[in-house]
């Protein structure tokens, strides 16, 4: 079923309308599909889910912590050694790792004075590794 209110106009289910007459992406017509909507409506998120959800999406979309994200992919590593990838202080590096340690991005261990900072879980690493090939197309 299909619901139009621009000019009286109701074009059938299927129909394909005439391309390049109004404005790129946006639809010529204004019509609800209430089965579509209703089905889009059920697959929603809880509302808690999406804000965590964009928080953390918030959080490593920085470009240094997704640099930083992605040589920990690679292996466990320690503050010193990340400054030396990324080409930045320990300072920088410290501040940064301090934010995704907060986000439960990234957890670390202790070896004597070293810190050794690595990836939380495969979610991250599958997140990154999507991001980098989306990125790659």
């Amino acid at each position: 079923m299909i619901i139009a209110s621009q000019e009286g106009t109701v074009p059938q289910e299927g129909t394909v309308l005439q391309a390049g007459t109004g404005p790129e992406g946006i639809c010529e017509v204004n019509c609800v599909h209430p089965e579509a909507v209703a089905e889009a409506r059920a697959a929603l998120p809880d509302g808690r889910d999406v804000e965590t959800a964009s928080a953390f999406l918030k959080l490593v979309a920085d470009p240094t912590r997704l640099r930083l994200l992605s040589a920990l992919n690679t292996r466990e590593l320690c503050v010193c050694d990340l400054a030396a990838v990324v080409g930045l202080s320990e300072s920088a590096v410290s501040h940064q790792l301090r934010l995704l340690r907060a986000g439960r991005v990234v957890a670390f261990r202790k070896a004597g004075r070293v810190a050794y900072y690595r990836l939380l879980d495969h979610h991250v690493t599958t997140l990154i590794e999507s991001a980098l090939e989306h990125a790659r197309e």
